[in-house]
């Protein structure tokens, strides 16, 4: 009894800091589903209820939509692609320069967002792919692919070197050991990776912004929220039932991946 005495305050704690930290969610929705005129009066719940944003928005925003998903998929394998093999050769095989390599990975990732993006803008124009998906896939996974070879090799690292000895010893190649026993073995660490780089693709305005302005219904959808912003008037609750959607598919695959995600984001963290 004591114990619980000692520790109530702390669950009181954490449910007005989770209670506060879901507040703008929670307010997101509120407004979504409001009247257009009723909208400023701050109403707590939606009392002039309506499912008019939500119809306006499905109509407007499927295609940008559809432009997110692809780029976030798109952006996963190519994040995979890329990510998995480099991780292996950095932390199982003799690479020359391997040092090198990896504080060069460390130093990718402080590089800001918009210096990147202003050289992106003058490549992309010079080879033709601005405006493109293409080019918005290849942008984001320079974000996403420093972070998969670095989370990637923390877990391979810690891979049983006799696992590896075994393949090769049956006539395993590097490549057919690294198929058919170290991806299934870096499942957690392969599904953290792929989260993540969608969570980046799918969230991104700077690159969206810059590299595919002018992309028409090609746009993804941190895009298609500015079609409710004007510099005389703002359709709040288009832009809410907008945000609700666009929060939806990261919704469901983090609650979908959570257990992969807890396993892979602590992978290598601990040697036997």
């Amino acid at each position: 009894m004591d114990r619980v005495t000692r520790t109530w305050w702390k669950t009181v704690l954490g449910v007005v800091l989770t209670a506060v930290m879901l507040f703008p969610l929670y307010w997101m929705i509120n407004v979504s589903l409001t009247e257009r005129g009723a909208i400023r009066n701050g109403d707590l719940y939606p009392k002039a209820f309506t499912l008019e944003h939500y119809d306006v928005v499905l109509h407007d925003q499927l295609p940008y939509l559809g432009t997110s998903i692809l780029v976030g998929v798109g952006t996963v394998v190519l994040t995979l692609a890329i990510s998995a093999p480099a991780a292996y050769a950095l932390s199982r095989l003799v690479l020359p320069g391997r040092r090198v390599l990896s504080f060069l990975l460390i130093v990718a990732q402080m590089i800001p967002a918009v210096v990147m993006a202003l050289g992106f803008y003058t490549i992309y124009t010079n080879l033709g792919i601005l405006d493109t998906v293409p080019g918005l896939i290849l942008a984001d996974s320079t974000i996403a692919v420093p972070f998969g070879v670095m989370l990637f090799a923390a877990f391979m690292t810690g891979i049983p070197r006799e696992l590896l000895q075994a393949a090769q010893i049956d006539g395993a190649s590097y490549w057919r050991t690294f198929r058919s026993v170290v991806m299934p073995v870096a499942r957690n660490s392969a599904v953290t990776v792929g989260l993540f780089a969608f969570l980046w693709a799918w969230s991104d305005f700077l690159f969206a912004s810059t590299l595919n302005r002018d992309g028409g219904k090609l746009r993804p959808i941190t895009m298609g929220l500015y079609d409710y912003i004007g510099s005389q008037n703002q359709q709040w609750g288009e832009l809410m039932a907008t945000a609700v959607l666009a929060s939806i598919p990261t919704a469901i695959l983090l609650l979908v991946a959570q257990r992969y995600v807890a396993a892979g984001v602590t992978a290598g963290a601990v040697k036997d």
